[in-house]
């Protein structure tokens, strides 16, 4: 049966490191805490024969710890920034690992980029957009290594209810990404 064994405060880290941050403001002398994490990338794919998106489902120890029932989250294609490579490299790094498609990098279009857990970390995230097919799947996808993700289609007739219903917990970046893609990408091929 899963469940959490137990939380322990780190010593040593491999991914994050916990700072304090002094600084003044308006002459008044502050400090925050703070954790510094890789930057990442992430990416709203689009299946074109399917009219859906492809999204990740997968366990997240720290949704889990504040919601014992469930942990999974629906999420954006993604990485983090950790390679000496540009961003859109890893970005076509992890649509291959993660979901199984083969995407050009010029292919690759960014939509923006923005930072991400200001309070905690303030890492900054680059959001792309890919459209595959068929033909670019090269393997199921599901990640690497130990990882266990689940590769989730979500057809465009759907992803607006999909957005508002809360059974499905999902990230920002979902939302961000999905209305960019209706305000936006539908709008230049119509």
């Amino acid at each position: 049966m899963d469940k959490i064994n137990s939380i322990q405060e780190l010593k040593e880290t491999r991914f994050i490191k916990p700072i304090e941050i002094n600084y003044t403001q308006k002459g008044i002398k502050k400090r925050w805490e703070a954790v510094l994490s890789h930057d990442s990338v992430a990416i709203l794919i689009y299946h074109k024969e399917q009219d859906a998106f492809i999204l990740v489902k997968q366990l997240r120890v720290t949704v889990w710890n504040k919601n014992p029932e469930n942990g999974y989250m629906y999420e954006l294609c993604a990485g983090i920034v950790d390679k000496n490579c540009s961003n859109v490299q890893i970005a076509k790094e992890e649509i291959l690992e993660e979901c199984g498609y083969d995407v050009a990098i010029q292919d690759i279009e960014k939509i923006s980029s923005f930072y991400t857990s200001v309070g905690i970390s303030g890492t900054h995230q680059t959001l792309y957009y890919a459209q595959v097919d068929e033909s670019m799947k090269l393997n199921e996808g599901g990640g690497i290594h130990d990882e266990e993700i689940e590769v989730i289609y979500i057809s465009r007739k759907d992803a607006k209810s999909f957005l508002f219903d809360e059974r499905y917990q999902k990230t920002t970046g979902v939302s961000l990404a999905f209305y960019w893609f209706f305000n936006t990408k539908l709008k230049q091929t119509l």
